[in-house]
């Protein structure tokens, strides 16, 4: 497959989804859906059929995970990439298990999150591996820096 072009971010935070799109458009991604809950996301998902899904755990009306499942459940080709905050090996344990071929903390340095989305497109498309907790790797912990993150903190959580 080559890398994806449309996108569906489901996020309950404006300021995240401005900084995903921005990031999307980076990337190529050429169309950007949007949704703010889980209901929407899977309403949306079904409606418009994104290349890939980026998909925050803590979420209104259905959970992120549950998103997941019902996600691949219906569709078993859709890629989906975590952005969360939440960053727990039983979290991201989980998510692996049910399909999410990417895991990005939301707390890392913005040029981080780029980079491990960019890592994790290269890996749909089947030219590098995956970001974060594919094959089994553990996200590396980033080291605190004066760069901005997406939950728009001056410095990378320890």
């Amino acid at each position: 497959m080559p890398r994806p072009v449309t996108a569906l971010i489901v996020d309950d935070e404006p300021h995240v989804l401005v900084l995903l799109r921005g990031f999307l458009k980076q990337l190529g991604i050429k169309t950007v859906w949007e949704a703010v809950d889980g209901s929407d996301a899977l309403d949306k998902a079904a409606a418009n059929k994104p290349d890939v899904v980026l998909l925050d755990i803590n979420l209104p009306r259905l959970d992120g995970l549950d998103v997941l499942a019902k996600l691949k459940a219906a569709r078993a080709d859709i890629h989906v990439i975590i952005v969360s905050a939440q960053g727990t090996l039983k979290t991201m344990d989980r998510a692996r298990e049910l399909g999410a071929e990417g895991y990005v903390l939301k707390y890392a340095p913005k040029s981080e999150v780029l980079q491990m989305l960019s890592d994790a497109f290269d890996g749909i498309a089947g030219k590098t591996g995956i970001a974060a907790i594919a094959e089994g790797e553990r996200p590396v912990e980033a080291e605190a820096s004066k760069a901005t993150n997406l939950t728009g903190e001056g410095a990378a959580k320890p």
